[in-house]
């Protein structure tokens, strides 16, 4: 007991500086540690880069299009509509790939190379085009028709109506009745591809409309635009890109349809369609299978590229995904 009485002694007289060390408050250090860089479209961008296929694709599409707006301002470019004469004034028809036409003429006499790069602006104007309105479109009456309740019935039924109608008969009917050109073929492609985008937006609002998060924010009162836009469109990002990459593609293939059958654009307006419609009816004939191959290889490239880099950027853009 005298042990622990003189131990006890000795504490007694210990100040509190002797017993206690306090530690240094660092607001700066605090900060910091509770602070995080996190950027969603930086990690977006991130993970997407991670995708080599992907990216050398991109290059490629990027390339494309910078290529396809530039070429008619390069020297010694040839008017996609001007018809070449040779001896005797007769037209250079069927002219294979040579130093003065490098992918040949075709069945006019017009130089291919040049036909080939105006094709390609006005398809690749009719995808960008009609992705657009689709998501305009699609998006819109999707989170309408998933978020209110009172508008479901209605939007149901006008998706009944569209739906029951071949898309692809009504893209014949109007390129017949309407005057053939660029606006019409949007219009065609565009009156009915929203459905699909429509009804995919409304099921994905529907699997997150009643989250927690979301039911506190309508009972705090916060306007319905405001979550929309805030709490659910973000949400859906990817899967709308994912979309959108994949209608542009959709676009061009119906636009080669439709020019297949004889309803696609005049032949003064060149597009991809109208150059692989002509190069599939001279296939048959070695010397000319290049009127189809060279087109064909553009449409190729463009359906591939948008298709892998829309999935990849859908993968990347999934918060899931993000490091």
């Amino acid at each position: 007991m005298s042990k622990f009485s003189n131990a006890d002694r000795r504490m007694k007289n210990l100040s509190e500086k002797d017993l206690f060390s306090f530690a240094n408050q660092n607001l700066e250090d605090a900060e910091r540690i509770g602070y995080t860089d996190y950027s969603y479209w930086r990690s977006t961008f991130r993970t997407f880069m991670h995708r080599k296929v992907a990216v050398a694709l991109l290059i490629v599409m990027v390339s494309l299009l910078l290529f396809t707006f530039i070429q008619p301002l390069l020297p010694g470019q040839a008017n996609p509509n001007e018809i070449f004469f040779g001896e005797g004034g007769i037209a250079l028809s069927n002219q294979g790939p040579s130093a003065e036409h490098w992918f040949g003429t075709n069945n006019a006499g017009q130089d291919l190379w040049s036909r080939l790069w105006a094709g390609t602006r006005t398809s690749l104007l009719i995808g960008f085009s009609v992705a657009i309105v689709q998501a305009i479109i699609g998006i819109a009456i999707g989170v309408l028709w998933g978020y209110v309740r009172k508008l479901d019935f209605f939007f149901t039924e006008l998706y009944n109506v569209f739906d029951n109608v071949p898309s692809t008969i009504v893209l014949i009917l109007l390129s017949y009745i309407m005057k053939r050109g660029i606006i019409t073929m949007i219009f065609a492609m565009s009156i009915t591809n929203w459905l699909g985008m429509a009804l995919f937006i409304r099921n994905q609002i529907l699997m997150i409309r009643d989250r927690d998060y979301n039911l506190a924010s309508r009972c705090l009162g916060t306007p319905v635009h405001r979550i929309i836009f805030k709490n659910l469109l973000p949400y859906l990002v990817s899967v709308i890109m994912l979309r959108m990459a994949l209608a542009i593609p959709g676009a061009i293939g119906s636009e080669v349809f439709v020019s297949y059958i004889g309803l696609g654009l005049p032949i003064e307006i060149p597009s991809l369609g109208n150059l692989v419609n002509v190069g599939r009816t001279l296939m048959m004939s070695p010397s000319l299978r290049y009127q189809l191959i060279f087109p064909t290889l553009i449409v190729s490239i463009i359906t591939i590229s948008f298709y892998v880099i829309g999935n990849s950027f859908s993968d990347s853009a999934d918060p899931k995904n993000h490091v």
